[in-house]
């Protein structure tokens, strides 16, 4: 899923990445205030695809962007559906769709180095207050690593639970795929002891 580069010289694949943050945070929460409606929650979504087309995403991995939501934004428009109406459930599913898509974009087409230069860069007046902003930074980039691994642990899960033959449920899907989470997070934090960071 999200956090792994692609190497291109796209339009996007130029662009700095401090810059790229400020455009996907400023989009962010443009649509949070400004799609109210289902044709405007489409054209939010159609936008971040074209933004997929901008930078040359092949459509697979395009999908393998937005696979690992498929089954939360699933639920959370039943949800919505069953709290409010179809309208509202289709704005808020669509604004967390393109929101995903948006970041998957800026991590497509940023280096991890990049990113982590630029949030460096943005903390540096903190660094002068004695925070620890190499820490916060490498936060980040276990962050965007992980993403992708979890998302790997859900479909392994979910691949394991078809193989079976077993329908899919909370039990069946969720508390594997949590347990194999929490082991990956256990070997971050041996990682991160045997090198002096705790």
């Amino acid at each position: 899923m999200i956090g792994v580069y692609v190497p291109g010289s796209s339009l996007l694949h130029r662009l700095p990445a401090g810059l790229k943050f400020v455009l996907l945070a400023a989009s962010i929460i443009t649509m949070t205030f400004v799609v109210r409606t289902p044709m405007a929650a489409g054209i939010a979504v159609g936008s971040a695809i074209v933004a997929f087309a901008i930078a040359w995403v092949p459509v697979k991995l395009v999908w393998a962007q937005i696979r690992g939501v498929v089954w939360i934004l699933v639920a959370l428009f039943v949800l919505q559906w069953i709290l409010s109406d179809w309208r509202n459930a289709v704005v808020v599913c669509s604004i967390l769709l393109a929101s995903v898509c948006l970041a998957a974009v800026v991590t497509l087409t940023t280096r991890t180095a990049d990113m982590l230069s630029a949030l460096n860069t943005a903390l540096s007046p903190l660094a002068r207050l004695g925070v620890r902003t190499d820490l916060i930074a490498m936060t980040f980039a276990l962050t965007i690593r992980s993403i992708p691994l979890i998302a790997e642990v859900f479909n392994q899960v979910d691949e394991a639970r078809r193989a079976r033959g077993l329908r899919p449920g909370p039990r069946v899907l969720f508390a594997p795929a949590i347990l194999a989470t929490l082991d990956t997070a256990d070997g971050f934090a041996e990682t991160l002891a045997a090198r002096g960071l705790d």
